[in-house]
Parts: structure tokens; C-alpha cells; sequence
């Protein structure tokens, strides 16, 4: 095992406070790494704000204070909220720290001295709300977010990106761990491949941020500022020797957890500059996807952030952080409701974990007054079921498949509990003497307590609160004091004794629900839809989305990218009328809609020259047309259906190199249990679509009659998982 383990989250955009996106992001970090110390690994966790910018130099401006001020407020809110969740940085950086401008200048003039950074001058689009350049025409929208972008035309130094774009492509194929998930590897490797340009990092433009040194006019570009945090926190710049002893334990970084929408700064120009200076790389870039809010992305003109405070409030730290990490499959987009939170929370830690140790701990207080019993021996089969638990909750975590390996461990609650139920040990059958029910109840007892002390070994790190207390409870003192290097059924001794007991999880209460959403009134009000201007940080805006039965029609398209990415707003938007349409007539006038509004004669699409005309019916496909298609063979490992969407069915397929999430309107022809571990054909090269706020990566195969229900299509034979079909 390594002896050293450096993960670091986001720095956290500070023009907004925190809210239950960026609390996903940082408590999956917190999971990580108490799990690491728990194994022995020296671990360091990095998390921080990002503090530099015209969003934060605008923000600051509108709120009548200075940047400094502005940030300074929101900084602490951040810091706040992480020790109230309880999460165990080991530092908090800042970008306006002395610390981080004298690393960050360090590393430009590295750069600039390596021949790596040029002057030059720019002139072109600038997306402020991404801060980012693009290449769209004056006045076209960002292809990103969406949002009118600026013309920008001003002296920058320029980092010479191209020159990197064969180093890249050779690093990915040499290292295939360090983009995850594959879907997000794949998107960077055709980024890289389309070509890269020279990228500008300075502005003179705005004034709040980093000087380039010898040059202050020139301000850093706040992508290449926020970037270098992960070296600055642990030392680089400085000439202390303990903090040069430091960044030369920690980096490389072993992990860098990003939320998808900026995969490309942390595997396209982070490595690049590091590659530049001569550094090491980090070792692995982990991808999570969006959480939405109720099925719908969250922002600040919808109202509908979520604080993490409100569910603190009125079930507590555990509650989400179990929630979180079991709900979510990490690296695919997930979904929050107070519905679903409390659900999970009656479910699995009230009436699971919570009951099974309350019912316990208590019957070994009535028989054994309070003393781990003394046993002959235990049951074999929950021994067995405890032993593979713990393997293979190992794996499922080293894989970053949290939600996976908690299923694991409540599988055996669940046994665990079925146990209790048929031995009955709160029973005193006729004809047995008292020796030997006491012997009974020993062995019944103790197999449960000590598959208790397991459960809570592993799940220490997803809920620490409660894991403390029950640890306690066994009589074992401070689980964070505890050896949890080697959990090995037996070492829970006889004759320990109990602490004091008390309920772990109470269930619930009815107004739980109501009473979160009444606080998240209260702090949320409602915002003007212009706001949008100031998005939330780590969660990307887009647009409100289409009443059913209806297609928004796109803007004036401008070049042939953003006529593209417009029509795939509509097309996501037609899918999702049909999807929600009662009877034929409605899904017939969704679709004439569609065209009406988007390849109707009167249309900016079909006036334009250059777009192609439909094709008619019959048309014929090249052999190389087909050969575009990826065809592949999937198995069905999840399959549930989409709330407030009665033809809509999610499913995670597998494809033999990866798992991916597909959405599929066939929720009328099969249930959900009649497709688990069915092989279907996927189109598997199909660009990801949005339904109902979830991310559909591929399409299914099936056939069907007008007016029939669809049938899948599938194989006679046994096929592979994964094999393409040609």
C-alpha cells in the first residue's frame, strides 16, 4: 500500500455560498480520505476558494464592497459549513493568500523562462460566467453555457498549448487511469485530437487578480491561477525547508476530484503547464456528474439551491452524507428531494442500521446485564457473509463505487437482521433448560454484535457521528483512536462492557419533509430569471426547460456549432414531450410543433443556404455512413423509472469496459425487473442527451409497428458483453 495519499476537491468559485452541489463534491472527498487514514495512509486533503476574476470583481462592485471584502465573506461561509459537516481538511487554501500569489508568480516565470509563454495580443469571444475564451463569432453564445459571450481585444501573454497536443495523446494511451470515467476520458481525447491552440493567459482588462511579475499590467488568467492551488497549498513557491519538504512528500497528487463540467482545464491545460515546468503529473482526474434538484438543475433563477445547513437542521450531517453517497453512483448525474432524502433515511438508517443495533445492544442489557456474552461458537453462514462484506466493500471504495459498496454492507444488515428474526432469541421455548437457551442466546447475541462492530468499521467514514456512537456502545471507546487496518471477524472480546445505549438514527418525523422545505423557502427567495448572470459555482445553468407538448424554438443560429448545439436543445426538448405525452394525438402534435418551429419553411434553419435538405423517405447510406454507427452489445445491471415520467425507464447498462446510464421510453412495454441482466444492442458512439435533467449516454435498439409497443432486440446466441456488432 502507498504510504502517502494527497486528493484534493475544487477550489470553490466564491460568487455565490455553498449549497448541497459543492457539499457532494467535498464530503465524497471527506469519505475518501477518512478511509485512507483508517487503513494507515498518511493522507493529506486539500480543499479551498477560488477568489480571482471579473465575476468576483462585477460581484463585489454590485454589493457595494471591495473584492477583498467580498470574498473574504464568502470564504468564511465556506469554511463554516465544511466544520460544521464535521470534514477533515488537513488545509483550506485561499487564492488571495501571500502563500498562493507567490507560487502561482513562481510558476509564470518558470514558464515564460522555458520559452513556453509569449506576448501577443488577442482578439475574440470571452465567456465571463466560465471565464473562459471561445471560438464563436461577436455576439454568439458561449457553446459551453450558453451565455452571450464578450468581445474581448487586448495584449496577453499566450501559453503555448499547441505544442503539447502529441505529449498529451501519448500521456492518455500510456496511462488510462488518469481521466475517469471513461466517458469523460473519451471527450478529452477527441478535444485533444481536434487540435489545440495557444491558450492566453493574461488579461489587462481587470484589475482583481495575480500580477504577471515584471509585467503588472498584466493580470494571471484565473484558470492558470486556480490551477496551481494544488502545488502552492503544499509548499510550492516558498523556500522554507519545511515547506519544500512537503510538496516533495505530497505531489504528485494521487487523486483530483472535479465536478464533468471541467474535465478539460484539469486534463488539458493542468497537465500541460506541468509538463511545461518540468513537474510531475497528477496521477488520477475523477469526474462526478451534476446533482439535480428534484429532477431539475439547480440555479439561482429557479430558486431551487439547496442549502446543506436546512438538512443539518432537521436530520443531520449523517443523514446527507449517507444520502449522498449511497443515492449517487459516483461520476454519473444524480438527483436530490427532501422526498427521497428522508425516505433513505427511514429506510436504510432508522429501520437498517439503527433498529439492528438498538434491538441488539438492548437484549445483550436484559440477558447478559449489559456483558458481551460468552460463546461455544457462531454462526457460520453470517461469519462467511461478514468476511466477504468486508472485501468486497474494499473494492467497491478503491474504485470510488461508493453507492455500490454500501449496498454491500446493508445486504449484510439485512441478514444480519433476518438472523435475529428466526432465532428469536427474546423467545423461551417449553422442554429447554436454562443453561442452554443462556448458551443459545450467547452465540445468537455475540454473532450479531460483532457483525454490528464490522458494519460500523466500514461505514465509519460515510457516517462518522453515528459510527462513534455505536462504537461506543460496544464498549470498544473512540472509533477515531481505533485500528481499523485490519477488520477480521472475532474482535469483539467477551466480557466487554456495554456503554451506554441510545437511539443511533430516530425515525423521522412526518413534517420532516415540510419542515426543510418551509427553511429553504425561507433563505431561498425567489430570483429574478436575469440573475442568471451570476450562475452557481460547480453547477452549470441551462435554460428553463419546456412545458410538455411544447418545443422552444432556438435563437438565431450563427455559425454551424451553435445551430447544432440549439437543435439539440430542441431535439432534448422533443424527446421529453413525447416521453410525457398521454395518447398519440399529443405526442403527433409535439413533434408537429417541433418541426414547425425548428424545419418549418418559415424558420431561420431551413432559410439558411447551407443547411442540407431533409432526406425523404428511402434515401439510401453509403457502407460508410453505417460504419459512423458504434453498435455494441450491453447488459442491463440497473433498471428504475423516472419519476413524473410515465414512459421513461433509467438504466445502467455495462458494456464490458465501462457502465454507463441510458434513458429509454419503453417504461410501457417492460417493467424494471423484466430487464435486469437482459443483453440488449446500444448505439454506444451516440453524443450524450439530456431527459428530464438526467444525462442519457446511448440509445437502445428496438423494433416496433406504428402504434405497437416496442420489442428489444437481442441475441439467440451468447454473446459478449461489449462485442460490436458489424
Amino acid at each position: 500500500m502507498a504510504d502517502k495519499f494527497y486528493l484534493t476537491t475544487p477550489i470553490y468559485y466564491v460568487n455565490a455560498r455553498p449549497h448541497i452541489g459543492t457539499t457532494y463534491t467535498t464530503v465524497v472527498a471527506d469519505v475518501i480520505a477518512r478511509r485512507k487514514r483508517a487503513l494507515g495512509v498518511d493522507t493529506f486533503f486539500l480543499t479551498g476558494t477560488d477568489e480571482h476574476g471579473q465575476k468576483i470583481q462585477r460581484s463585489a462592485e454590485k454589493a457595494g464592497c471591495s473584492p477583498q471584502e467580498f470574498t473574504d465573506g464568502v470564504a468564511a461561509q465556506f469554511r463554516a459549513l465544511w466544520d460544521r459537516l464535521g470534514l477533515t481538511y488537513d488545509d483550506f487554501i485561499r487564492t488571495t493568500e501571500p502563500r498562493h500569489k507567490r507560487g502561482v508568480q513562481k510558476l509564470f516565470a518558470l514558464l515564460k523562462e522555458r520559452g513556453y509563454i509569449y506576448k501577443g495580443s488577442y482578439t475574440g469571444q470571452y465567456c465571463v460566467s466560465d471565464e473562459a475564451f471561445v471560438d464563436v463569432p461577436p455576439g454568439a453564445p458561449c457553446p459551453e453555457c450558453g451565455r452571450i459571450t464578450e468581445t474581448i481585444s487586448e495584449e496577453n501573454y499566450f501559453f503555448k498549448l499547441s505544442a503539447f497536443e502529441r505529449t498529451l495523446l501519448e500521456f492518455y494511451d500510456a496511462h488510462p487511469e488518469f481521466i475517469r470515467p471513461e466517458t469523460r476520458r473519451n471527450e478529452v481525447i477527441s478535444f485533444v485530437k481536434a487540435g489545440l491552440k495557444d491558450l492566453s493567459v493574461s488579461r489587462t482588462s481587470i484589475q482583481w487578480g495575480i500580477p504577471v511579475p515584471g509585467d503588472e499590467k498584466h493580470v494571471i488568467y484565473v484558470w492558470m491561477d486556480a490551477l496551481v492551488n494544488y502545488i502552492t497549498a503544499i509548499g510550492y513557491g516558498s523556500d522554507d525547508p519545511k515547506d519544500i519538504a512537503r510538496f516533495e512528500k505530497y505531489w504528485p497528487a494521487d487523486l483530483h476530484i472535479v465536478g464533468k463540467e471541467i474535465t478539460r482545464f484539469h486534463c488539458v491545460y493542468w497537465p500541460a503547464f506541468l509538463m511545461a515546468a518540468g513537474l510531475p503529473l497528477p496521477k488520477s482526474v475523477v469526474a462526478h456528474g451534476w446533482l439535480l434538484f428534484e429532477e431539475s438543475k439547480m440555479s439561482k433563477s429557479r430558486g431551487n439551491i439547496v442549502r446543506a445547513e436546512t438538512i443539518l437542521d432537521v436530520l443531520g450531517a449523517d443523514a446527507l452524507r449517507y444520502f449522498l453517497l449511497r443515492e449517487v453512483v459516483f461520476g454519473q448525474d444524480g438527483s436530490f428531494s427532501f422526498d427521497a432524502l428522508v425516505q433513505r433515511y427511514n429506510s436504510d438508517l432508522a429501520n437498517g442500521y439503527g433498529n439492528l443495533v438498538s434491538r441488539t445492544l438492548t437484549m445483550i442489557g436484559k440477558y447478559f446485564d449489559g456483558v458481551v456474552p460468552e460463546f461455544p461458537t457462531t454462526d457460520s453462514l453470517i461469519e462467511q457473509n461478514a468476511t466477504e462484506t468486508v472485501t468486497g466493500f474494499g473494492h467497491a471504495f478503491e474504485g470510488y463505487a461508493f453507492s455500490k459498496g454500501l449496498e454491500v454492507v446493508w445486504d449484510l444488515i439485512a441478514n444480519v437482521d433476518g438472523f435475529l428474526t428466526a432465532h428469536a432469541p427474546w423467545k423461551e421455548p417449553e422442554g429447554i433448560s436454562a443453561d442452554t437457551l443462556r448458551q443459545q442466546r450467547a452465540m445468537i447475541l455475540y454473532t450479531a454484535a460483532e457483525a454490528i462492530r464490522i458494519i460500523t468499521a466500514l461505514i465509519y467514514p460515510v457516517i462518522p457521528d453515528a459510527a462513534a456512537k455505536v462504537w461506543s456502545q460496544l464498549g470498544l471507546g473512540d472509533i477515531h483512536k481505533a485500528d481499523l487496518k485490519n477488520i477480521a471477524w472475532g474482535g469483539l472480546r467477551p466480557g466487554t462492557k456495554l456503554g451506554e445505549l441510545g437511539p443511533v438514527f430516530p425515525r423521522a418525523e412526518k413534517d420532516a419533509i415540510s419542515r426543510m422545505k418551509e427553511i429553504e423557502e425561507k433563505n431561498n427567495p425567489s430570483v429574478p430569471a436575469q440573475d442568471e448572470t451570476q450562475p452557481v459555482p460547480g453547477v452549470r445553468a441551462v435554460p428553463l426547460a419546456p412545458k410538455a407538448g411544447t418545443i422552444a424554438a432556438p435563437a438565431t443560429p450563427t455559425t454551424k456549432e451553435s445551430r447544432t448545439s440549439r437543435l439539440h436543445a430542441a431535439l432534448d426538448g422533443l424527446a421529453v414531450a413525447i416521453a410525457e405525452s398521454t395518447n398519440e394525438t399529443a405526442a403527433v402534435v409535439a413533434v408537429e410543433n417541433f418541426v414547425k418551429d425548428n424545419l418549418g419553411s418559415g424558420s431561420q434553419a431551413a432559410a439558411a443556404p447551407s443547411a442540407p435538405a431533409p432526406a425523404e423517405v428511402g434515401d439510401k447510406i453509403t457502407i460508410d455512413d453505417f460504419a459512423k454507427v458504434e453498435l455494441r452489445v450491453a447488459q442491463i445491471k440497473v433498471a428504475e423509472r423516472v419519476p413524473k415520467a410515465d414512459k421513461l425507464l433509467r438504466l445502467e447498462v455495462d458494456l464490458g469496459y465501462e457502465q454507463r446510464q441510458i434513458l429509454a421510453g419503453i417504461a410501457e412495454a417492460y417493467t424494471p425487473e423484466q430487464l435486469i441482466g437482459r443483453k440488449i444492442v446500444i448505439v454506444a458512439n451516440l453524443a450524450p442527451r439530456k431527459l428530464r435533467g438526467l444525462e442519457s449516454n446511448g440509445m437502445l435498439l428496438a423494433a416496433s409497428l406504428e402504434g405497437g409497443k416496442p420489442v428489444l432486440a437481442g441475441f439467440l446466441e451468447d454473446v459478449e458483453v461489449g462485442a460490436r456488432l458489424k
